[in-house]
């Protein structure tokens, strides 16, 4: 794993916990990929969260999971493998709030039968707990999610981009499906204010799976 001077130096568990991360995707895309796209796509998922992760000790698990990500994204793009379901990609500014409620319903909904993700054109540290805790009262943990940027490939990858108030930085890609949703922005608002904005992007999940032939789990 290489180092960057902008960061500290990598302590002994954290490079260990890299080497295992590498491991660990090197099973899943055996025969996909090679060892070197494995590695730089770690190495480059890794840099993007350790100049603003608020706890260093899980920058290899978040390297890892976005890791994967992109490299299913890459799979589906190249034509080496498809999953078969649509694939939806939520776009915010910091990927905290409104992206990451439609991404919680989205996956509680949908189960196997879809893939979605989400990003953000500016990440932040971490997700809004205010939203976390709106989306808790409607049964959906959102806690494990994370803030993460949008990549090429992710948006290649996409059937359906969504985009909330990213404007101009949203991506866009020739051939994919585009939708803006007008929300407002959750960001320092309490919970009793979050609610009508959590409500809003549930509906608008669920007439997207209908568009989609998706059934809504109960």
């Amino acid at each position: 794993m290489r180092t960057d001077h902008r960061y500290p130096d990598l302590s002994i568990d954290q490079q260990l916990a890299l080497k295992t991360a590498a491991s660990n995707l090197a099973r899943q895309f055996d025969g996909t990929f090679g060892t070197e796209t494995i590695e730089r796509f770690l190495h480059s998922s890794y840099d993007e969260f350790a100049g603003r992760a608020a706890v260093l000790n899980y920058l290899p698990l978040l390297a890892e999971r976005f890791a994967r990500q992109r490299l299913q994204a890459l799979a589906k793009v190249e034509g080496r493998h498809d999953a078969g379901v649509p694939v939806v990609l939520f776009l915010c500014t910091h990927n905290a709030g409104r992206s990451q409620m439609a991404l919680g319903f989205f996956q509680h909904l949908a189960g196997d039968d879809a893939i979605a993700w989400s990003g953000g054109s500016e990440p932040a540290s971490r997700v809004n707990p205010a939203a976390i805790e709106a989306m808790r009262e409607r049964g959906i943990d959102i806690s494990g999610e994370y803030p993460k940027p949008w990549t090429d490939e992710v948006v290649r990858a996409a059937d359906v981009v969504v985009t909330m108030g990213c404007g101009d930085a949203c991506p866009v890609f020739p051939g994919r499906r585009y939708e803006d949703w007008v929300l407002d922005d959750p960001a320092g608002l309490a919970v009793d204010d979050i609610r009508p904005i959590r409500d809003d992007i549930e509906r608008r999940v669920r007439g997207l799976l209908r568009e989609l032939e998706v059934p809504a789990r109960a």
